[in-house]
Order: C-alpha cells, then sequence, then structure tokens
C-alpha cells in the first residue's frame, strides 16, 4: 500500500478518548453526592449508552449540538432516577473533567511522527469544533497535519460521503490514493470505504464480527503493525 495522502482519525484512534471520557466520569461521581445511590460503573455505562444514541440522532439531523449537550445529560440523570435538574451543573463539571484526561494512544504518537516524516497527513474527526481544536493543540497536530477537517465546521459527520468528499478535495488526490486510519467501523472503515478511499482499520481484534476483517485494507491494533505495513517502521 503507497497512499499518496493519510488521514487520521482522532477520538480513539490517536486520542484514547474512551479513557478520558471513563475518567472524567469517575471524577464527576466523586463530586456530586448526587451519585452516591448509584455506583461509577453504573454511571459510566448509562451515561455512555445514552451520549451514543444522541449522537446518532445528531449525526442524522433530528437534534442539534445544544439539545445534544443537554440531553445526555439530562437522561443520564433520569435513567439513573437521579435529579435531572442538575444536568447543566454535571454537564459543565463532565467537560472540564474530560479536558484534564486527554493522552495519547498507546504507540500512536511515535507512529504520526514517524509516518508523517514519509508521507503527507491530515486529521479528520468527528466532534465539536472547539473541543477538537483544543486536542489539535494540545497535541500540537497542527504543527504535523497538513489538512484538519472538523465535522462541525464542514456541516457534515462521517460516515456521510460529503465529509469524505471535502477532505480529498483539499489533498489535490483521487480518492483512491488516500488511506484513512480510524477505529470505528461504521464512520471510519464503512465511510472511507464507501467514498473510495483505502482505510487502515485500529481495532482490537476481539471486537471484530466475522466478515468485518474484509470491509478493510488492512486490520492491526499496534501501532508498530501499521508502521510496518506501511514500509517505515524502525
Amino acid at each position: 500500500m503507497n497512499p499518496n495522502f493519510i488521514y487520521f482519525d482522532l477520538d480513539d484512534t490517536l486520542l484514547d478518548h474512551w479513557g478520558a471520557e471513563k475518567a472524567a466520569l469517575n471524577d464527576l461521581y466523586n463530586e456530586f453526592d448526587v451519585f452516591s445511590s448509584t455506583t461509577p460503573e453504573e454511571l459510566i455505562e448509562t451515561y455512555h449508552r445514552i451520549n451514543k444514541g444522541l449522537w446518532d440522532k445528531y449525526g442524522k439531523g433530528r437534534i442539534d449540538r445544544d439539545t445534544l449537550q443537554r440531553l445526555r445529560f439530562e437522561e443520564t440523570l433520569a435513567a439513573l432516577r437521579l435529579d435531572s435538574s442538575l444536568y447543566e451543573e454535571t454537564g459543565d463539571y463532565y467537560i472540564q473533567a474530560y479536558r484534564n484526561h486527554w493522552e495519547w494512544k498507546k504507540g500512536a504518537a511515535e507512529a504520526l511522527e514517524t509516518i508523517s516524516n514519509n508521507f503527507d497527513v491530515g486529521i479528520l474527526t468527528n466532534g465539536f469544533a472547539e473541543t477538537q481544536k483544543l486536542k489539535i493543540e494540545q497535541f500540537a497536530l497542527s504543527e504535523i497535519a497538513e489538512h484538519l477537517v472538523i465535522s462541525e465546521e464542514t456541516g457534515f459527520l462521517k460516515p456521510q460521503p460529503e465529509i469524505f468528499e471535502h477532505a480529498t478535495s483539499l489533498t489535490n488526490n483521487k480518492p483512491e490514493e488516500i488511506l484513512y486510519i480510524g477505529d470505528s467501523y461504521t464512520s471510519d472503515v464503512i465511510g472511507g470505504r464507501a467514498y473510495g478511499w483505502k482505510v487502515a482499520w485500529y481495532t482490537d481484534e476481539e471486537e471484530i464480527e466475522k466478515g468485518r476483517e474484509s470491509d478493510a485494507d488492512f486490520v492491526f491494533d499496534n501501532f508498530k503493525d501499521l508502521t510496518d505495513m506501511l514500509n517505515v517502521g524502525k
């Protein structure tokens, strides 16, 4: 595989979003007495389930950003039979706590540096613009990435083809000359392949359902395998 341009997903590919989310929810649990009748595990599971459903609705245009941000804690509190009027306080606290726990995925920083020394690279990510820009700034990704594509700024969410079309146009390459590296089967693998991109799927082997591995051009769970595949491994 010898692409002309490589895009990276951000959350749970380069940066550990899921780890930061869990840590922030644990902080939230310890900060607010309202959660004393439940457990951290129940809070994490409930929030994750509700937030995922709301992002699906947001991606389909059924709710707007403000509604998503309100409902993810209002509905979480209600589902746990707690005081849902605390949605604003808990939501604001969570956002601040989440920002304190951002970290690279294991091996991602080294792989990105190595790959960017050999290929033109960019970032293509779903998410709210100000949050993703803070991550990009904190990890100095704008110094490495030639193009930064954030869903909220384009008006489209992965896996919608319009966001891949926009990202492709920035590179002056054909779709088949672009490689996308991401963790989400739906957003990254299906979305990228549907637009004609090559896709390297970053995932744990046990998470791959039968037959899905053939939907990606390359599947890996260790960034050294990725750099070796691109013939840039040390």
